[in-house]
């Protein structure tokens, strides 16, 4: 399932399509300014990616207590927001997701203080925690950071203090 997901993935990064302007009206009605403009500062492929992703929980969350909540919206546009940090076009985020596989995560703490190519895959793979700090400055929901920290480690979403349905949903939009 992850091979397919990232294939997935792989071919919508390479469109590149901007994504549609009511959309993009529909993201700012939904974030702060400031983590609007972190927003806007994504590839393209991300902004898409972002923007389907919340509209999946927002289609999932109707008619529960979390519907129309924007901390959850937050949640899944911001979710990758970290990954600007690497600054890593399509190409280098294959490579880094490969080295990961390879070598393991733990190695990117190691290679973030490192320099050049190898310190951009150490910072994209601490994608998860750079962008919880990036949502905190931009004056995010507590909630989208705490999201975006842990967002690909399941074992700690029950420490989250998120309800267990939006995890579930922000999670499965993410991993279509």
């Amino acid at each position: 399932m992850k091979i397919r997901h990232l294939s997935g993935r792989f071919a919508r990064a390479l469109y590149p399509g901007a994504p549609r302007a009511e959309d993009i009206v529909w993201v700012e009605s939904v974030l702060t300014p400031d983590a609007f403009v972190q927003f806007r500062r994504q590839p393209r492929h991300d902004q898409r990616h972002a923007i389907g992703v919340a509209r999946v929980v927002q289609a999932d969350l109707g008619g529960t207590p979390h519907a129309d909540d924007d901390r959850w919206l937050a949640a899944a546009l911001l979710h990758d927001i970290g990954k600007l940090d690497s600054g890593l076009g399509v190409w280098g985020r294959v490579a880094a997701t490969v080295s990961a596989s390879v070598a393991g995560h733990d190695m990117a703490a190691a290679w973030s203080q490192g320099g050049g190519f190898t310190r951009r895959v150490g910072l994209y793979l601490r994608h998860p925690e750079l962008g919880a700090d990036r949502i905190r400055l931009a004056g995010g929901p507590e909630e989208a950071a705490r999201w975006a920290a842990a967002h690909h480690d399941a074992s700690r979403w029950a420490e989250l203090g998120l309800p267990a349905d939006v995890v579930a949903a922000l999670d499965a939009a993410d991993n279509d």
